[in-house]
């Protein structure tokens, strides 16, 4: 690993029955921190050795672990470490977003083998799913029979409640409600027998984040997602928190108070689609935005978008604070790594600022997986689903 803390998981149990948990605790544990010999796995998990030794031989047999070269101590025999066999598991992840939708096909270790993308004038289902047949049957394609037989799912990162968004992606709203009597499941059944896993697109970056970026670090955080709408999501303990139905961590939905007084939402003072209405305002093209990683050219608009949008995030992170005592706040979105930056540092300038009485102020950083997060954590629900521990979902 490079350095970077990584929180522990919790331990296993060496009682009959509970076979399948303690397979998922050991993936788990290679996944969030690399090969490990089955001695350093059986420590951390609080599993006998034995126990260890019997579960890595059916995963190895599975095809879901690779040995790694020996390593050699002082005495004693070498010891080897185990690690996620990338040809283990693939799942196919998409995000239906604004002015386009993508979808990856990624690997046991979170490395996409291959995407495709299609772009729009908004989301409408005929076009969508058109674009989804496609794609799925030309990157399961790109897959041997072998590697086919181990896809596991689909995942699909989409907007909560799709059919509302219509003012704000520009949409007429009567095209706009062909979504509402839409089923993600059924309309993909038509074309892949593949298992099908719907989740909101900032609660599928937020996942991708957890797994793949800084979420390692910590135990309890919430996350902002900035896209064409601002989004988040947040974990406990761990893992990913969806809630009752699936919307937990609806922060584009905070409240906040316009330049008039009125009430808005977050989604309405600190989202990009407020810079590109302001581009289009003075007659610039804005669609660099979501085609380039450099804004440079809109520099002089960005600015005061930047010093807006922190703000906006300063105050509702205090507000996500008060709820529950997050130790850290991450920052990411669907912008350029300096712009990304830039934010975060106002957004820790001006919570210094903020009223923090019977707070504590949490660490605010920036997230790292970037543009792709959406559908990277989409890929994510199918491995999650059938192959690592969700802590929420288990009572201990």
């Amino acid at each position: 690993m490079d350095g970077t803390k990584i929180r522990s998981l919790s331990g296993g149990a060496n009682q009959s029955g509970l076979r399948d948990y303690n397979e998922r605790l050991l993936l788990s544990m290679l996944q969030r921190n690399g090969a490990m010999p089955g001695s350093d796995l059986a420590r951390r998990a609080g599993l006998s050795p034995q126990t260890v030794s019997v579960i890595l031989r059916k995963l190895e047999k599975d095809g879901l672990l690779a040995r790694g070269k020996p390593v050699r101590g002082k005495v004693g025999k070498p010891s080897v470490p185990m690690g996620l066999a990338p040809d283990g598991v693939f799942s196919l992840g998409a995000n239906i977003g604004r002015r386009s939708a993508k979808i990856v096909l990624m690997d046991f270790t979170g490395e996409v083998r291959g995407e495709m993308q299609t772009r729009y004038a908004y989301p409408m289902p005929a076009a969508v799913f058109t674009f989804l047949e496609e794609a799925v049957a030309q990157l399961s394609g790109t897959l041997n029979d072998t590697q086919r037989e181990r896809l596991c799912g689909i995942g699909v990162a989409a907007p909560f409640e799709l059919w509302n968004w219509h003012e704000l992606v520009g949409a007429p709203a009567d095209d706009f409600k062909l979504w509402k009597d839409t089923s993600f499941e059924d309309r993909i059944a038509e074309f892949s027998d593949l298992p099908v896993f719907v989740v909101n697109d900032a609660t599928a970056a937020c996942r991708a984040e957890h797994v793949y970026g800084r979420g390692k670090e910590f135990r309890d955080y919430a996350y902002f997602f900035l896209a064409a709408f601002v989004g988040g999501g947040i974990v406990l303990n761990h893992s990913v928190y969806e809630g009752h139905q699936g919307n937990a961590g609806a922060l584009g939905s905070l409240r906040s108070v316009g330049p008039n007084g009125e009430s808005r939402q977050l989604v309405d003072i600190a989202s990009i689609h407020l810079l590109e209405a302001r581009l289009q305002e003075v007659g610039m093209d804005p669609s660099g935005l979501w085609t380039n990683d450099d804004w440079s050219q809109y520099a002089r608009y960005v600015e005061p978008w930047i010093r807006q949008t922190a703000q906006e995030l300063a105050k509702a992170s205090l507000s996500t604070c008060s709820v529950i005592d997050f130790e850290a706040i991450l920052i990411d979105g669907a912008m350029p790594q300096d712009v990304k930056d830039t934010l975060v540092k106002r957004t820790q300038r001006y919570i210094s600022n903020q009223d923090t009485r019977g707070l504590i102020a949490p660490v605010i950083e920036a997230g790292s997986v970037g543009g792709t997060a959406r559908e990277v954590g989409a890929a994510c629900s199918p491995i999650f689903s059938q192959y690592l521990l969700n802590t929420n979902a288990v009572l201990r």
